[in-house]
């Protein structure tokens, strides 16, 4: 425990020096001025963590740098402003040392020194650093242990395709550290595609467990089932096992998952209270939406799901998407639907302006996941 005594009167420094080590504190540093303070914490040895100063004791009336400016300073720099510091001052005025508590000051002692009230206040501001340095550890591997979880998360995500016959790619953002939204896709040759887009209830650590789960879960019944009612009632069903130990809180994700047949043109999809997913018709530019006919996934037993089916032609393009797209746009559902259509029969295919559409602000300021997905229709041969 390292304690730094900050004071330009050698007299005083020796009373508190001797005050401390006959308590047990045998770690007492001791400077002439602030700007001796400022040197000793910058240099490269203090900075190690098993050189750093714990507490300061700071007079209030010093030359070139006063006690105040000091806290000031100190409160600037994000290394140093959690360090606690006791103002050592002989001013009696109030005013002087609520503003020096405003300052960033923890706490303060009058002189001449009671050595009792000293000593207590100082154990109160060790208190406070060690509860605060637990919580920025255990913050920090909180940090850590999210940025791992972004990383797997990223990582369960499929990669794009590109066939002659087809091309599918994804465009991603997360409104946090972790997303609710996921995708995924099972190419079983070059004319058979299943693709699936969910989003989880609600933000953050909770909404993104339930969207790893079903990740898993698409990833699995895609592999055995074929139909896209199928995988959404083996994900409906599989949800449902969660046990919740908030009876009051119950997930639920929404989602479209739709199975592409490209030599005989066709696409079925099942949508369980998702955003309409868009067809882009190549020919004309028409817009098909494919709306929703389910409720969501995860919240009833018995669910009964409608497949719908449209024809596809080369040149079209098929897009999935979040709900986190639709607040770029002003308007009700029906109307940000109808603009976000024309914004991608507009866009295309350019990659660089969809990422930008991505990174746009929402119209409402409201943060959300945005999740993206373009599969375009080609002809047999690639052009």
């Amino acid at each position: 425990m390292n304690i730094l005594v900050v004071d330009d009167n050698p007299m005083n420094v020796m009373v508190v020096q001797e005050m401390l080590r006959r308590s047990g504190y045998d770690s007492v540093l001791a400077v002439h001025s602030a700007k001796e303070m400022f040197a000793l914490l910058n240099s490269p040895t203090r900075l190690a963590d098993r050189m750093a100063v714990d507490l300061i004791l700071l007079d209030l009336m010093m030359p070139e740098i006063d006690g105040m400016e000091a806290c000031r300073m100190l409160q600037q720099d994000d290394r140093f402003r959690d360090i606690p510091v006791i103002i050592v001052t002989a001013i009696g005025d109030s005013r002087k040392l609520a503003e020096a508590l405003d300052a960033g000051a923890t706490d303060y002692v009058t002189k001449p020194i009671n050595k009792v009230e000293l000593l207590a206040r100082i154990r109160s501001a060790l208190r406070l650093k060690k509860e605060l340095d637990w919580h920025k550890e255990r913050d920090q591997r909180v940090r850590e242990e999210l940025e791992l979880a972004r990383q797997v998360q990223q990582a369960v995500l499929p990669a794009a395709i590109e066939e002659d016959r087809y091309r599918i790619r994804a465009y991603f953002r997360a409104s946090e550290e972790l997303a609710g939204d996921l995708y995924a896709w099972h190419a079983f040759d070059r004319n058979r595609i299943l693709v699936a887009v969910i989003d989880a209830m609600g933000h953050g650590i909770s909404s993104s467990l339930v969207s790893m789960f079903s990740a898993s879960v698409l990833k699995e019944a895609m592999r055995t089932h074929v139909t896209p009612k199928r995988i959404m009632q083996e994900l409906n069903s599989r949800l449902l096992q969660l046990d919740y130990e908030n009876e009051l809180v119950h997930y639920y994700c929404t989602g479209i998952c739709m199975w592409i047949d490209l030599e005989h043109g066709v696409l079925e999809y099942v949508n369980a209270g998702h955003p309409p997913g868009l067809l882009i018709r190549g020919r004309t530019g028409a817009a098909v939406a494919m709306p929703s006919s389910s409720p969501p996934v995860g919240l009833f037993d018995s669910l009964e799901m409608a497949t719908h089916t449209v024809t596809l032609e080369p040149g079209d393009a098929v897009h999935l998407y979040t709900d986190g797209l639709l607040d770029l746009f002003p308007g009700d559902l029906e109307e940000k639907s109808a603009a976000l259509a024309r914004t991608l029969a507009h866009v295309g295919g350019d990659e660089e302006r969809l990422e930008r559409l991505l990174e746009q602000d929402s119209f409402d300021r409201h943060s959300d996941d945005r999740c993206l997905i373009r599969l375009e229709v080609r002809g047999r041969e690639r052009q």
